[in-house]
């Protein structure tokens, strides 16, 4: 089994936002599609290796957020069949909602950022059972459900019989190059408790090596998830504090973004660095989504 990772150039940064490539002995398939946004870099990457989007026939998705699924529809109208999570499949099929919720977010940021959302035919869109078994491109596919960072969200493991791997999308977090993991939380399905539960089904999968869509390969699994779960404790408790005083979410941005800032600085992070984590992981979000956790599954 051959991986590719290929770098989007999101916001013409690099390593902010990766989709993979797997070669099997029966063809191609792609882990995750990034944004339409990004699409001309997407060809560009694949045209380097002798490839282009009709060479795909089977693509998948970890969750149904812009930066790993918004292009997904360019594949579709070239035939490919796209698995997502059951609860994300509807809106690939009608995703009007989706996008235009976003564009309440991101205003006139929006093509910028994500670029345009096309729906993809309900017939080629497949939702697989947890733990499933997909035999495509002469390679097997288990869709774990992983929820906490969203509902639909899908860990990919793939094995070719002698390797297996895992494609975390965002459930792993966010780790570029040298720097520390971090948790991506924008609202509106953060959930620690069952992020946490994710974290320690990824602990028992028999697999030591994680594909971060954010960015690249990790082969400190064990290390990689612990990280990951006691920062995302922190951010959680930082946060706490705020929601029970009832804090206007944007009023508390700069102060987190600070509080960010110093981890990364912490870590020994140059500006540029911070610069990426940013990008794939915007402090905003996060304040956003961790305020509604608490609200939401406290009360608070």
């Amino acid at each position: 089994m051959n991986i590719h990772i290929l770098d989007l150039g999101f916001l013409d940064l690099e390593n902010a936002i990766a989709v993979f490539v797997v070669e099997g002995p029966q063809g191609l398939a792609l882990i995750e599609t990034g944004p339409a946004s990004t699409l001309p870099h997407l060809e560009a990457a694949l045209a380097k290796n002798g490839w282009q989007i009709s060479d795909f026939q089977h693509v998948f998705l970890s969750h149904i957020h812009f930066d790993h699924a918004g292009a997904a529809w360019a594949f579709a109208e070239k035939g490919a069949q796209v698995y997502v999570h059951p609860k994300g499949l509807p809106h690939m099929a009608a995703p009007e909602k989706l996008y235009n919720s976003a564009r309440m977010i991101y205003g006139e940021q929006m093509d910028t950022l994500w670029g345009e959302m096309r729906q993809i035919p309900e017939a080629q869109l497949s939702a697989p059972e947890h733990g499933s078994l997909i035999t495509a491109c002469g390679l097997q596919f288990r869709p774990w459900y992983t929820p906490g960072h969203a509902v639909h969200h899908i860990a990919w493991q793939v094995s070719d019989g002698a390797e297996t791997v895992l494609f975390t999308g965002d459930v792993a977090g966010v780790k570029i190059e040298n720097g520390p993991v971090m948790p991506p939380c924008p609202p509106p399905d953060i959930h620690v408790e069952d992020w946490r539960a994710s974290i320690q089904l990824m602990r028992e999968l028999p697999v030591e090596t994680l594909y971060l869509t954010h960015f690249g390969k990790i082969t400190e699994k064990s290390t990689h998830l612990d990280n990951l779960e006691t920062r995302l404790i922190s951010w959680a408790n930082w946060m706490r504090p705020y929601a029970e005083q009832k804090a206007d979410p944007a009023a508390i941005v700069p102060e987190f973004q600070a509080f960010v800032q110093a981890q990364l600085l912490e870590a020994g992070l140059s500006p540029s660095d911070s610069q990426r984590y940013e990008a794939a992981n915007p402090s905003f979000m996060s304040v956003a989504g961790l305020m509604r956790y608490w609200k939401k599954v406290y009360g608070l």
